[in-house]
């Protein structure tokens, strides 16, 4: 590693070199959904940024939701997505604001593609699992659209280091990410992500995911768990798009056992996740 790259391990601890969390993302996170004043401040809170109202109006729209009534406000957004997925994809929006434009060959743009596309992708997974198992759809949305926060949290600490990743990760897209990641740098994205996710004091689930979605059979994963598999898994059978991070195409039987999923449902789990993929993606990309 060359003397211009900060040490990374240094740089997370001092947390002035962290992004301070979105006062709106914050305030978001903060709200309690069960009670009509918590709804209340979502949708004023909402309303008030233009760019969130636009992308959450325009979701509840989107083939996504299959639904045949158009919303034109957030509060009818709301009725037809669900407040709590609402909250996490509002709250994840207002995250990627943070970088609005790219950083070096960091491109906020692709991680957003990223992440929205994997929240949304996690769903035929969730839906083939028993239904006494399935997390709460507000933390797979939470978890989908921060997973790799890691990756923003490194443009900022160090935007050549950064650099230098992501020309690797493009020089080599067929291997697996988070190799390349081990091999260059000295704190990999998912670290770096829980380093940002504590300061952000985001719920211990969370944080738990956002360490260890790329090793889901850590002990110290238990504390995720079954978003952290369900994440795992997900992002080895979605289409490369966006983010350059690959991480292998096989899903082992076990790994679908271990979620109570029967096997001989892959294929069709795997169309259904390539679809939803699909139509993320063009709901995403519609915002450039």
């Amino acid at each position: 590693m060359s003397s211009e790259h900060v040490n990374l391990r240094e740089a997370i601890r001092n947390l002035d070199n962290l992004p301070a969390m979105p006062v709106i993302a914050h305030k978001l996170l903060g709200l309690q959904m069960d009670s009509e004043d918590g709804e209340r401040q979502m949708m004023m809170l909402i309303s008030q940024d233009p760019l969130i109202s636009a992308k959450i109006i325009g979701l509840s729209n989107s083939p996504l939701f299959g639904t045949t009534h158009k919303a034109s406000s957030v509060r009818e957004a709301a009725m037809l997505l669900g407040l709590r997925r609402v909250k996490s994809v509002a709250t994840g929006i207002a995250v990627m604001s943070l970088a609005s434009k790219p950083i070096g060959r960091f491109d906020p743009q692709e991680l957003w593609i990223h992440n929205l596309i994997v929240a949304f992708a996690m769903l035929p997974v969730v839906h083939a699992m028993p239904a006494r198992n399935r997390p709460a759809d507000d933390l797979i949305f939470l978890s989908g659209m921060l997973h790799d926060i890691g990756y923003l949290a490194l443009a900022y600490l160090d935007s050549n280091l950064s650099d230098d990743l992501h020309m690797r990760l493009a020089i080599e897209p067929d291997r697996p990410s988070i190799e390349v990641e081990r091999e260059l740098l000295e704190v990999t994205h998912d670290e770096l992500g829980a380093e940002l996710a504590k300061h952000w004091n985001l719920p211990d689930e969370i944080i738990a995911v956002l360490r260890y979605h790329h090793i889901p059979d850590a002990p110290e994963a238990a504390e995720g768990q079954p978003i952290v598999r369900i994440l795992n898994i997900t992002e080895r059978l979605i289409p490369s798009i966006g983010l350059r991070e690959f991480s292998g195409f096989q899903v082992e039987a076990k790994e679908w056992e271990a979620l109570e999923i029967d096997p001989a449902q892959a294929d069709e789990i795997s169309s259904q996740i390539a679809e939803q993929a699909d139509q993320a993606m063009q709901f995403a990309s519609s915002f450039n």
